[in-house]
């Protein structure tokens, strides 16, 4: 039976006991703040259980897709290492809300079990817990369960009913026993029946769990628990999909059944094509990726994109997770995104939202792969120097997995264990995007620990100079109980005999600050714009006759109280004062263009690339504006200049800026773009600017001919889905113009070309050197095979060893590793080192031939001669490359090779 019948029967015989079967909610809670992702079939039935909710049905059957990957229920380190953990499963329940209970629910199960799904009988094991004589009964006298296969288990986790078998939903609420049901392998399996010291064995399984929602557990007035019975109680069991289905094919593994053999096959198939060639079938890594599209396409399918917060960075983690084992197996290019087809062919009709978003969801992963590939080689580079520097196991050495799994086994111990530096577990994060879990889990395969404290450090390290940097963004969180600032900055620049009400330095509220202090002050009234929407705060200065503040920022304390954050340059100042507030005219006008523009691009880049285009985010600065949108692929040419041409045609129309302040109903139903993705108050802000309608509380300008110009200067992706586009307008429009024909007329002057003909001209010249690049190649390999046949003869016999230990002058790392190729063809058993310099600085290459690399590891050879020149490197056995320092001592380094292999061989 193939998992998609096992899981249709369980519905179906769930439907023929009169339950509503209701589809599987997303993995993505949409009303429970609490849960990072759906991680158990009762889920969506939360509020039913709690009585806050009620459906038209008081029985449901479902199949539910879960994911334990992130927050409390985390299985991903696991992945790939055990029989039975994955990221994403199926779950199977039934649920009773208030309707049957222990009776039946175990009766279905049964029924379920050994007349449908045929399972012997006398495999079967049940546990109850210790005090639920009713549930042990029915097992026992209605169902007929023999008494030695029914586990009685009590409170084993240290606490009043902290045990295997009572289920909790929290420290209070509903709660009672459970039955779980077992399967028995038979003896050939190592392991213990449920509660018998041998229980973490592989012989007894858990299939099946039935709780039993019995009791209230409440806090009285004397700060005890008491358990008060329900009035209704419920029932909610799960059976884990892949589990049965395991124990009905008669296979030991999940990774086994035919649902994973597909998605395998697939694995291996787009793995191999992707550079390995021909993988290893049985490699884990092979597991790891199977198991993880599914996690990865079924987030995607309900809305995430990978990011660097949240489930988005869950998401992130699991999918270079996968990249990293394929690029493990010797993918070097995207490869995982094209597992989803596979995928949407077997579980689309269980959930058909996967053939419905197939497309998009390839999009997002082959985006999030391309970015992970761009710097994942260079990360595992640094990577494995540091685990060889170590003195690691090698990844694909035999005798090197063993070590790594006897290492493995001494982390956690007392046993002292080789630990990778937090620092650059650190720059690994920072700069090459590897998740901490991700080194962590190469770390384990070669086992090696990894320091988390000095990764933490590392990280808080950059977040205090995150903050440093940004040290006038001090009015965020200030303890500020006053009125509201009345806003005028919409219709002047200058506010004339402000009001003080309240001042701050260093975070503290204070009654006066002084020259020299750096200080946010809150004004009744303010000209000043408060950073909001993606626009930058004003910038100007408060003065009086005595004293004068630099205002660098304006922020919001609260919704409606303004801090002036800045500098008292001259006197002092103290809560009570009148200031004049004047803001930076220029720099509001500079900003108020960008601005402008940015409605209208948004409304253009709808217009070019389809009504899907949402704002993700935006920056507003004097400088250029900044937006952030759904797209999933990269604009192209002809799309900027289309973009370019809507807005400045809008700008060249003239159209003066109305803004008006209507009810929100009003608002929608004259068709305003809600941008910000906040909750709206009754009344909002109603911006029409040339035929662009949005809701915005910013600044703009009075007509759109006062942008001037707009020009797009940059488009480029910031995660999966989402594309940037910068843009200026107005001034600096024309100095990046005017800046772009500085550049090309320089390169014209170089070329020795008129302007025009720059293209024509630059073509000449690359394929003039592509040219000579291939001469120099020939060249260099004419050279190099020259002088490898000349270096034959010099190789010597070391107990039955040809070895070789020369100078390659003029060659660089690839002719150093194609002479290896050629002299090892002439040598047959051999072991070579050759070395290359350039200035101070050696090239070294060993090369030791397949039959020799049992006595002979290149890695550890060329460690060793790169040792006495000062550098390091390392490789396979059959190959290594290294680097050194000095030069001087590399004729002495060469020399003594003949005695390593000697004593090593």
């Amino acid at each position: 039976m193939k998992a998609s019948e096992i899981r249709s029967t369980f519905l179906s015989f769930f439907e023929g006991k009169g339950h509503t079967v209701v589809s599987s909610s997303p993995v993505i809670p949409g009303d429970d703040p609490t849960l990072l992702f759906t991680n158990a079939g009762m889920n969506q039935f939360k509020d039913v259980f709690l009585g806050f909710d009620k459906r038209p049905y008081m029985r449901a059957a479902t199949a539910q897709k879960c994911i334990r990957a992130g927050g409390k229920h985390n299985d991903l380190e696991n992945v790939g290492y055990t029989a039975r953990h994955h990221t994403f499963f199926e779950m199977l329940g039934n649920f009773s809300f208030g309707d049957y209970f222990k009776r039946d629910a175990l009766a279905f199960a049964w029924e379920l079990l050994t007349e449908v799904y045929k399972l012997p009988k006398e495999r079967l094991w049940a546990t109850v817990y210790a005090e639920d004589d009713e549930a042990y009964d029915i097992w026992k006298d209605v169902i007929g369960l023999p008494a030695e296969r029914i586990v009685r288990i009590g409170d084993n986790k240290g606490a009043r009913y902290a045990s295997d078998n009572f289920w909790m939903m929290g420290d209070t609420g509903p709660c009672g026993p459970c039955s779980e049901i077992f399967y028995d392998h038979g003896p050939d399996v190592a392991g213990g029946p449920p509660g018998s010291p041998e229980q973490d064995g592989d012989r007894y399984i858990e299939i099946w769990n039935n709780v039993f929602m019995q009791f209230n557990r409440q806090l009285d007035d004397k700060g005890a628990y008491q358990m008060h019975p329900l009035p209704k109680p419920s029932v909610d069991t799960g059976m884990g999909l892949e589990r049965l289905t395991a124990v009905l094919q008669h296979v030991h593994s999940n990774y086994e059944i035919d649902l994973f053999v597909t998605l395998l096959a697939a694995a291996k198939k787009a793995v191999d094509e992707s550079g390995a060639k021909d993988c290893d079938a049985a490699s884990p890594s092979l597991k790891v990726i199977a198991d993880h599209i599914r996690a990865c396409a079924f987030t995607v399918a309900d809305g995430v994109i990978p990011g660097n917060e949240g489930r988005g960075y869950v998401l992130r983690r699991i999918t270079r997770r996968a990249i990293r084992h394929g690029y493990k197996l010797g993918a070097r290019q995207p490869f995982f995104h094209r597992l989803v087809v596979d995928l949407a062919a077997e579980m689309g009709d269980a959930y058909p939202e996967l053939r419905r978003e197939k497309q998009r969801v390839m999009d997002v992963l082959k985006q999030e792969e391309e970015r992970f590939f761009q710097t994942i080689a260079t990360g595992m580079e640094i990577l494995e120097r540091a685990l060889a520097e170590l003195g690691a196991p090698g990844a694909t050495d035999a005798a090197g997995v063993r070590a790594a799994e006897q290492a493995t086994d001494a982390i956690g111990s007392s046993a002292k264990v080789r630990t990778l530096s937090g620092e650059l577990a650190f720059q690994l994060h920072d700069t090459y995007g590897f998740p901490l879990d991700l080194t962590a889990d190469v770390c384990r395969e070669r086992g090696v620990a990894v320091d988390t404290d000095a990764f933490e450090a590392a990280m808080k390290r950059q977040r205090e100079q995150a903050r440093a940097a940004g040290k006038f963004k001090v009015a965020q969180g200030l303890d500020y109980t006053g009125g509201d600032t009345s806003f005028h900055g919409y219709d002047k620049l200058v506010h004339d005999a402000a009001t003080v009400v309240a001042l701050y330095v260093d975070g503290s509220q204070v009654e006066v600050a002084r020259a020299g202090d750096d200080a946010v002050v809150v004004l009744d009234h303010t000209p000043f714009y408060a950073e909001s929407g993606g626009q930058v705060g004003d910038t100007g200065e408060l003065r009086n006759g005595t004293t004068r503040v630099v205002v660098e920022d304006t922020i919001k304390i609260q919704a409606a109280a303004f801090g002036h954050e800045g500098r008292v340059m001259e006197g002092e100042l103290r809560v009570g004062d009148v200031v004049d507030a004047k803001v930076d005219v220029e720099r509001r006008a500079r900003t108020m263009r960008n601005h402008s523009a940015t409605h209208l691009m948004h409304k253009a880049l709808r217009e070019v690339l389809g009504e899907h285009v949402q704002q993700k985010g935006s920056l507003v600065t004097p400088e250029r504006t900044r937006f952030d949108f759904v797209h999933q692929s990269p604009l192209t040419d002809e799309q900027i200049r289309a973009v370019e041409q809507k807005v400045n045609a809008e700008i060249l129309e003239n159209r003066a800026t109305v803004a008006r302040v209507l009810p929100i109903g009003e608002a929608q139903k004259l068709g305003a773009m809600m941008l910000f993705g906040e909750k709206y108050g009754d009344e909002v802000r109603v911006l029409d600017i040339g035929s662009s309608r949005e809701l915005c509380g910013g600044t703009h300008v009075q007509r759109t001919g006062d942008i001037g110009l707009f020009k797009i200067v940059a488009e480029s992706g910031v995660a999966a889905g989402v594309r940037r586009v910068e843009a200026v307008t107005g001034e600096n429009a024309l100095a990046y113009l005017q800046s772009l024909e500085t550049t090309l007329q320089r390169l014209a002057s170089a070329l020795k070309a008129a302007p025009a003909e720059v293209p024509a001209r630059v073509g000449q010249v690359l394929e003039q050197v592509r040219t000579l690049d291939k001469e120099v190649a020939a060249l260099k390999g004419r050279l190099a095979s020259s002088q490898g046949d000349d270096l034959v003869a010099r190789a010597v016999d070391v107990k039955g060893l040809k070895v070789l230990a020369a100078r390659l002058d003029g060659a660089d790392a690839k002719t150093l590793r194609d002479t290896l190729d050629k002299l090892k063809d002439k040598l047959k058993t051999a072991v070579i080192v050759l070395a290359a310099v350039d200035g101070s600085r050696v090239q070294l290459a060993a090369g030791v031939t397949a039959d020799a690399t049992s006595r002979v590891k290149a890695g550890e050879l060329v460690n060793f001669v790169a040792g006495q020149v000062g550098g390091k490197g390392g490789g396979k056995p059959d190959l290594a490359m290294a680097g050194g320092t000095d030069a001087s001592k590399l004729e002495a380094a060469l020399a003594s090779v003949g005695g390593w292999v000697d004593a090593h061989a």
